[in-house]
C-alpha cells in the first residue's frame, strides 16, 4: 500500500470562463476522492472549495500531472462530457520514456483491458481489450531517455503508460509499469487540452508546462 502524501499548495487556475474552468492538477493528488478516508483530499475537492458549481468531466492518474478542466453548472457539463465522448477534444501530453525511440513518430493500435488479479493494473489483450489507440512524436533523444509528445485518440485507464510500455519504452517514475529507474514521480503531464467553449462555441486552448 502506497501511502497517501498530496502535494501542497494553492490551486493553480490556468483558464476561467462562463462555463468552464481550466486547472492544473500536480503530480501525487487524486483527481477525485479515494474511498479511504485518508484519500478525502483530491483535486475536485480543492476545486469546489473556490467554485462550488464546478463539476467533473475527466480525470487523470494520481502520479500525472497537467491540465484538466471543470464545468461551471450541469449544462456546460453536458456539453463537455459530449465533447469528451465524441472525440471533439484534443489532448496532448508530454513523456520522458526509458531508452532510445527510433521511429520519429508512430500510431500504436493496441488494446487495453484491466489486469483484474492485479488491478488498478491495465493490460494489453487482443481477445478480450477495448481498443486504444495513441499516437507519438519524439521530440527528443539521449543516451538512456527520449522525450515524447503522446497524443491519445481513446481514454483508456493507464493508456499511455501501457502502450509505451508495450513497444518497450516505459514512462520514467511509473510505479505501476516501470523498471525501477530513479525518476521521483511519473514522467508524463498533460500539456494541452483544445475544446469548444459550451458558449458560443469558439475554440479554448489551455496549455502549462510540465515541471521536467
Amino acid at each position: 500500500m502506497v501511502e497517501y502524501n498530496p502535494p501542497k499548495g494553492s490551486l493553480k487556475v490556468l483558464r476561467y470562463g462562463a462555463a468552464f474552468l481550466c486547472v492544473e492538477k500536480p503530480s501525487g493528488l487524486l483527481s477525485v476522492p479515494g474511498k479511504d478516508p485518508a484519500h478525502a483530499d483530491c483535486l475536485e475537492v480543492r476545486v469546489r472549495a473556490e467554485c462550488p458549481e464546478a463539476l467533473l468531466i475527466h480525470r487523470l492518474d494520481m502520479d500525472t500531472s497537467g491540465v484538466m478542466i471543470f464545468a461551471r453548472g450541469a449544462k456546460a457539463q453536458r456539453h463537455l462530457g459530449l465533447q469528451f465522448e465524441r472525440r471533439v477534444v484534443s489532448k496532448r501530453y508530454l513523456a520522458k520514456v526509458e531508452g532510445q525511440v527510433e521511429a520519429p513518430r508512430a500510431r500504436i493500435d493496441l488494446p487495453i483491458i484491466t489486469d483484474w488479479p492485479n488491478r488498478p493494473l491495465q493490460k494489453i489483450c487482443h481477445e478480450t481489450g477495448k481498443r486504444a489507440i495513441t499516437r507519438f512524436l519524439v521530440l527528443e533523444r539521449g543516451a538512456d531517455v527520449s522525450r515524447v509528445a503522446l497524443y491519445p485518440r481513446t481514454g483508456r485507464s493507464h493508456q499511455l503508460r501501457v502502450h509505451m510500455k508495450a513497444i518497450g519504452h516505459t514512462i520514467l517514475g511509473d510505479r505501476f509499469y516501470g523498471t525501477g529507474d530513479s525518476a521521483d514521480r511519473l514522467m508524463l503531464h498533460a500539456e494541452r487540452l483544445r475544446f469548444r467553449d459550451p458558449e458560443g462555441g469558439v475554440w479554448v486552448d489551455v496549455s502549462s508546462s510540465p515541471e521536467f
